[in-house]
């Protein structure tokens, strides 16, 4: 389904056939359609190319450097709460490393972190399976403050270009748009704005996530302790075992049948990451988490798959390995103090809390 050319992103056009009172007419859910992920051929291949492969092997080698110092940084932090005993690290880690990350990569100013991580854990509520009346206004008010946020990045890139990323993509954008400014500043604003959102809440959850599955399995633990070559390995083996998204949704292009059910047009279908990844067809053991599986068998679902493949994907894998490689090295003794505490969510995951000793 995420690969077939059969099943389609909701995009605005689904969204607005859906008619008004409902989830799908809130602005929130309707800015999504306009973003990259609710895009759809040809409108999404000209997005994607106008950015090409943004975490290449060139571009995630200049960040490995950066993403280590802030690494170094946040698990300082974490060293210093440790000494009076429990520390959250979802909270003084697995929060504040991906924002640091984007915020390195887009030049954005250390202040906005606290705003950029309420604005993306409120929005976050338009991309669940059954928001909530009450969730889908804190979505509509976050939506409109990354409007205004991401807005104002673009316009004072457009003031006073550079050679960074957003700036880069503006030029670009002008020459697409054959100098339309203003549909060039709404291009760059409908990217910069998913990426944002896109990375944050995700690469937190995954972050808290292996700390915690690796916890819960201490005899491979201490092997990776052991073999820190193989942290690449276990990072994917995480993202199968436990992935940040649980579910993504896509609608039938057409009538269509699926697995012997007939499905209509524009009906939707919630394929399930979590269960997929889970397949026993598929993995072997399935239900083990196995660090030390072989290679073909590590394959996952996590970042998705098809044209809406996880964009962002190997600068997750950086701040995954990077971090994992830090924590190995500089705490040999931290544990899980108690169970993690996750809000009710069931398609874009949070995990809220993760305390943490070292002893």
């Amino acid at each position: 389904m995420l690969r077939s050319k059969s099943w389609v992103a909701l995009d605005g056009e689904w969204r607005a056939r859906q008619g008004e009172g409902n989830r799908w007419a809130a602005p929130a859910s309707r800015e999504l359609g306009r973003a990259l992920q609710g895009l759809n051929p040809p409108h999404h291949t000209r997005f994607r190319r106008s950015v090409g492969n943004i975490f290449d092997r060139r571009t995630l080698g200049r960040l490995r450097d950066p993403v280590t110092r802030s690494v170094d940084e946040i698990l300082d932090g974490l060293a210093q709460r440790l000494r009076g005993g429990e520390a959250d690290f979802a909270a003084l880690v697995a929060e504040e490393l991906p924002v640091s990350a984007m915020g390195l990569w887009l030049g954005l100013p250390r202040a906005d972190y606290p705003l950029l991580r309420r604005l993306t854990h409120h929005q976050a509520y338009a991309q669940e399976l059954l928001p909530s009346a009450s969730q889908l206004a804190l979505a509509n008010t976050a939506t409109e403050g990354l409007r205004d946020y991401f807005g104002a990045l673009v316009r004072d890139r457009r003031e006073n270009p550079g050679d960074d990323v957003v700036s880069g993509w503006l030029r670009t954008w002008d020459e697409l748009e054959h100098g339309d400014q203003e549909a060039a500043n709404e291009a760059v604003y409908l990217l910069t704005m998913f990426l944002v959102i896109a990375a944050l809440e995700t690469t937190s959850t995954l972050l808290s996530g292996m700390v915690w599955t690796l916890d819960q399995h201490p005899d491979q633990l201490n092997w990776l302790r052991a073999n820190p070559q193989e942290i690449p390995a276990a990072v994917e083996e995480v993202m199968r075992y436990d992935a940040p998204v649980h579910i993504t949704t896509r609608a039938a292009a057409e009538d269509t049948v699926l697995a012997g059910v007939p499905i209509a047009k524009d009906q939707l279908v919630h394929t399930v990451i979590a269960s997929a990844n889970h397949d026993p067809a598929r993995t072997p053991d399935a239900e083990t988490f196995d660090i030390r599986r072989p290679a073909g068998h590590l394959s996952h679902l996590a970042f998705g798959g098809g044209i809406h493949y996880c964009i962002g994907a190997g600068l997750a894998r950086l701040q995954a390995h990077v971090l994992l490689e830090a924590l190995v090295r500089r705490f040999p003794t931290l544990r899980v103090s108690s169970p993690p505490l996750w809000e009710p969510r069931v398609a874009f995951r949070r995990l809220t809390a993760l305390h943490v000793m070292d002893h």
